[in-house]
């Protein structure tokens, strides 16, 4: 996070930058972690489609769309000639590929579109501060007293005392961090505090259940991380699981309700 404090700070192409690493060493990890069960997923295409998609998001919107409706047929055609040249899993390789390309490439462009909203950069503290700190409040007390396990088979460390916890310090925090942005930014006026604990309730509800959809990945590879890029923490799909699905939904809040 303090390495890339400035890109935060500053957006623009330093902010893509960053963003173009995370989501470029996390569509790698995800086809690694198929390829680890013998699924042949195309590299070049989610790697290089979700660099295309984010690049484009972010400079030529206008083509967004279009440009994600190709690379999908471009898959297709790639998977149907792996086929051809007796490749028999092929279409479950054109699923997962196809799944990289809008998982990690489409959604995760959301990072920099939340980043790219008027007073952008107040609003991804709030938003993914809130479930940074949701995440945090769930894990410390979830491993020291959690009990009743969430999802057994996804993830056995996860448990309803720590999720709950983590809701309640979501929504803390995210109105603790809209009243400093109210005293100390530009903020006053938008929005309010208890509408930022809204918002940081709501996400810390939904945002944990993208870690889930990461572990799914994981535990049908058999993989404990996603990779080792941060030692002790795991991998670039394995910090921004849960932003990704943070990241859309505040947008669209955002969007909806104070522009």
């Amino acid at each position: 996070m303090l390495v890339g404090m400035p890109a935060l700070l500053f957006g623009g192409v330093l902010f893509y930058l960053l963003v173009a690493f995370f989501l470029g060493v996390a569509a790698w990890e995800y086809v690694r972690l198929y390829r680890a069960v013998q699924a042949e997923p195309s590299m070049v295409l989610v790697v290089g489609g979700t660099l295309l998609v984010l690049t484009v998001r972010a400079f030529f919107p206008e083509y967004a769309m279009p440009v994600l409706t190709i690379l999908v047929i471009l898959a297709m055609a790639v998977h149907m000639l792996a086929f051809e040249r007796g490749r028999d899993l092929a279409a479950r390789d054109f699923s997962i590929t196809l799944g990289g390309l809008v998982y990690v490439g489409w959604i995760g462009a959301y990072l920099y579109d939340l980043r790219a909203l008027p007073n952008g950069g107040w609003w991804l503290f709030i938003v993914l501060g809130s479930v940074w700190m949701a995440d945090s409040g769930a894990y410390s007390i979830g491993s020291a007293y959690g009990k009743h396990k969430m999802a057994p088979r996804l993830s056995p460390k996860k448990s309803w005392e720590g999720y709950l916890v983590g809701v309640f310090t979501g929504a803390l925090y995210g109105a603790f961090l809209t009243w400093a942005f109210i005293q100390y930014g530009p903020m006053d006026g938008i929005i309010t505090p208890l509408e930022g604990g809204l918002v940081g309730l709501f996400l810390s509800i939904i945002a944990p259940f993208g870690d889930l959809g990461e572990s799914m990945f994981k535990r049908q590879a058999h993989i404990k991380d996603s990779s080792d890029l941060f030692p002790g923490h795991g991998g670039a799909l394995d910090r921004i699981d849960s932003w990704l699905w943070a990241a859309p939904l505040g947008v669209f809040l955002i969007q909806l309700f104070w522009l």
